[in-house]
């Protein structure tokens, strides 16, 4: 587990020294500071909600599933945590790490940064966008089939495992155009 947090957390460090530099030098208000730090971390995490609901929702029959549901009844949060980090990986058919999902995030996404001004709403959809993309990153690194079957699940046609980079390209320079908005964010 501590892999995985320095895996999602470290983007978001390097995102918000860069971005807090630029802003230093900009002038930027300190609550804009404290919205863009409360929009990465809450952004950093909240995707892994999605195996709370694998487990209540989605597949509530499994021995896993039992054991979150028990643990989670009895607020054993270390235990809930120890859990996740021994069963994450098999946990291909979620909600939010879907491609559909990140379609649908990539729309609002473009949405918000275009059109608000808040910062917290803008840091928590990169925080998003990041954790999507670092899952989906390791995975390609070091297992094609296991993205391709948790990025395509419950679908029928499955993109080829040659034409992934091309995807993960497509987002990867969708998430630092939102990086360089919300940069220069007035």
């Amino acid at each position: 587990m501590k892999q995985e947090l320095r895996q999602h957390l470290l983007p978001v460090f390097i995102i918000f020294i860069i971005i807090s530099a630029v802003w230093i030098i900009r002038q930027v208000s300190v609550f804009q500071f404290i919205y863009l730090f409360s929009g990465l971390v809450w952004g950093a995490f909240i995707l892994d909600l999605d195996h709370l609901i694998y487990w209540f929702y989605l597949k509530p029959n499994l021995e896993e599933s039992r054991l979150a549901q028990f643990a989670f009844k009895n607020r054993d949060f270390n235990s809930l945590i120890k859990l996740l980090e021994s069963t994450h990986k098999t946990h291909t058919s979620l909600i939010f790490h879907h491609y559909f999902f990140q379609i649908i995030l990539a729309l609002i996404s473009i949405f918000v940064f275009t059109s608000s001004s808040s910062v917290f709403a803008k840091s928590f959809l990169l925080a998003i966008n990041i954790h999507l993309l670092v899952d989906q990153i390791y995975d390609y690194r070091h297992q094609p089939k296991h993205l391709q079957k948790w990025l395509f699940a419950r679908e029928p046609h499955q993109l080829s495992l040659k034409y992934l980079p091309h995807y993960l390209t497509v987002f990867i320079i969708l998430t630092l155009a939102f990086v360089l908005l919300l940069i220069n964010q007035r």
